[in-house]
Parts: C-alpha cells; sequence; structure tokens
C-alpha cells in the first residue's frame, strides 16, 4: 500500500542554500518537523540539515550569520512518492531517521515523511524528575503565597506546562520534588491520573540543591532518567535528548545553550604598550546550564544522602571518577523564569 506524504505543512521545511544557521533555526521552530530540506531552484534537493547538524556546528565555534552550505548533509537518504509504508518504515528503522524526504524522478522536492505521523509516539518508561521546591525568592510577590513552578503562564501552571510536553514526549512516570508550599503543588496535580500520567512525590525538609533531593529515593531508577528545574519553559523534545544521551554512551549529559553578551565598547587590543588591532564591540559567546539533566542511576553513588548538592558539582564528581559526561546543545525556544521580567515575557510568549 502506497502512502501519502505530510500536507503541504512540509513546505515550510525548505530553504536555499545560502541561508544562515539563524536562519535554519527559524525554520526548524516554523515547522516543527526537525529537518531543513536546502534546495536550489525549482525546489531541487541539495541536502538536509536537522537538529543534530546545528548541535555540532555550535560545537565547532561556528556562528549564528554561517550559511548552512558549511554544515548541510549532502546526498541524504530518499525516497520516491510511489513507495509503500511498509517498506518507509524500514528504511528509517534501519537507518534511525526520524524524516525521510520524497523526491521525484528529476530530483525535486515533493513530501516528506515523518516518523511521528506514520507510528504513534512510543511510550517511555523513563522517570522524569521535576525539581519544584525553590522558594523563587527573586519573584517575590509573586512567589510569597504561591510556589515558583504554579505560577500561571498560559492560563495553567508552568509546572503543567512541563508535565504536559514530555507527556507528548512519551514520558508519563513523574516524580516531583517539594519543599516550600509543596502542599499546594500534591493537591494540584495528585496522583496525575487526571492529567493522564503517574505523579510522585519526594519531600525535602531543607533544601537540598539541584541534585541532592535525589539522594531521598527510596527505590532509585533502573534505567536512565530526566531531571529538569520546574521553572524551565521550553520546547526542548526530552525524548530526543534522552537518545542523544544512549547514543553517547554517557552517564551524565547536561543541556546548553548558546550564550552571547556584546560589549558596548570597541575593544583595544595591545602588547605591552603597543597597540596591535581594533574589535568593535565584540560578542563573547559561551555556553550556559539550561536545567536539564539526563542521568544514569549510578550517577546517585556520587551523592550522600540527605547532603546538599548541586548538579554541576554532581558533574564533576561523575567526571573526576571516570565517568562520561557530555553536553547537549539545544536551540530550542528556552525560558529560565526566575525574575519577574522573565515571568512577564513568559506570559506574553503564551497569549
Amino acid at each position: 500500500m502506497t502512502i501519502k506524504h505530510e500536507s503541504s505543512d512540509w513546505r515550510k521545511t525548505l530553504l536555499p542554500m545560502q541561508a544562515t544557521i539563524q536562519e535554519a533555526i527559524h525554520c526548524l521552530d516554523r515547522s516543527a518537523m526537525q529537518i531543513v530540506l536546502v534546495v536550489t531552484g525549482d525546489d531541487q534537493l541539495a541536502g538536509t540539515l536537522t537538529d543534530g547538524d546545528i548541535r555540532r556546528a555550535f560545537l565547532k565555534g561556528l556562528r549564528m550569520d554561517t550559511t548552512i552550505a558549511e554544515v548541510v548533509k549532502q546526498n541524504p537518504l530518499v525516497v520516491p512518492p510511489e513507495i509503500d509504508r511498509e517498506l518507509v518504515l524500514q528504511l528509517m528503522q534501519a537507518n534511525k531517521i526520524h524524516q525521510l524526504p520524497v523526491v521525484n524522478k528529476t530530483g525535486r522536492v515533493v513530501g516528506l515523511h515523518l516518523w511521528d505521523s506514520i507510528i504513534a509516539p512510543q511510550k517511555l518508561g523513563n522517570l522524569m524528575i521535576i525539581m519544584a521546591g525553590g522558594k523563587g525568592t527573586r519573584l517575590r510577590p509573586h512567589t510569597e503565597n504561591c510556589p515558583k513552578p504554579m505560577l500561571e503562564v498560559g492560563g495553567k501552571p508552568m509546572l503543567q506546562h512541563i508535565i504536559e510536553r514530555a507527556k507528548r514526549c512519551g514520558f508519563s512516570n513523574f516524580l516531583i520534588s517539594l519543599h516550600y508550599l509543596g502542599e499546594m503543588i500534591e493537591s494540584y496535580f495528585e496522583d496525575g491520573s487526571k492529567f493522564g500520567v503517574q505523579i510522585s512525590y519526594l519531600r525535602e525538609d531543607q533544601p537540598l540543591g539541584t541534585a541532592g533531593c535525589l539522594s531521598l529515593m527510596d527505590t532509585p531508577p533502573t534505567q536512565p532518567f530526566i531531571v529538569t528545574n520546574g521553572d524551565v519553559l521550553t520546547d526542548i523534545r526530552y525524548d530526543e535528548m534522552l537518545d542523544f544521551h544512549l547514543r553517547q554512551n554517557s552517564l551524565a549529559t547536561m543541556a546548553v545553550r548558546q550564550h552571547e553578551i556584546q560589549n558596548q565598547f570597541g575593544v583595544v587590543k595591545i602588547k605591552g604598550v603597543e597597540i596591535e588591532g581594533f574589535e568593535e564591540k565584540p560578542i563573547y559567546r559561551s555556553h550556559v546550564n539550561a536545567g536539564i539533566y539526563v542521568l544514569e542511576p549510578s550517577t546517585l553513588h556520587n551523592l550522600v544522602h540527605g547532603q546538599h548538592c548541586d548538579m554541576p558539582t554532581l558533574f564533576e564528581r561523575v567526571r573526576l571518577n571516570g565517568g562520561k559526561a557530555v553536553v547537549y546543545p539545544m536551540h530550542e525556544p528556552w525560558l529560565d523564569v526566575g525574575r519577574p521580567e522573565d515571568l512577564s515575557q513568559a506570559r506574553q510568549h503564551q497569549t
């Protein structure tokens, strides 16, 4: 049986070869299909570009204004329009790809097969832990009588946004860490059944940091698990981050975002007292912790029961003990709601 490609929405994935990495990121966000189809005149397929290609480009130090010609994957796997569903599934599974361009005999793109549209999303047994115990002191007065993760954005608590997005990625088993006004969170979500998930709770008598509360688990997970801060709103695909972690054979994976700071002044390069050159308002780039992690159960051996520990410290312990710790460069929309202006921005984005 032959299958039709996606509706004309696939055309949102098309970009010319001279487009920039920044334009490719906008294209990925706009289409939500996790691929860019790079074309020349008359929609002739020249190559493809995925989230992973962009992440690798950032790790190589390429800039947002770099053209995608430097990172495009040429000669990608494609299929003709008349191919049947079973063969499409076999090809995608064998090559571990989620998108498969449809190209006619002349090399012109005429469609796009998406794995998620062909089969139902995979249900994951991995645990997701959400840190929701912080006091949110920088968000006062909003948090005087409400825990920060319960502040509403778009008509529902931030914590609900996180759970619903994770559910769409296949997660159904959640553990929420509570401390400040935790009873309000537990009263709202209960056991999670009304949200179609399973929720249990971890209670901190005192703040133990972003990793310390993991030491309180009575029954540690047996599979890799996700940990996220309860005040991070993002469009990240948690399932793809988990898959990246597994492919890297990592013990601990940290999502990071590229952060840019522009110097307001022209910089004078000197050697001793001699001028060697000038740089007008340079931009300094670095990677910052995005507050989302994937951990192997064995990393919990680096924690002491009931002792304070933050995630960077845990990652450092893993690394010093010979374990592999890696980063997952992300470009998806992301906001750490830590200040009143962040909350206003989140609410404006959701209206």
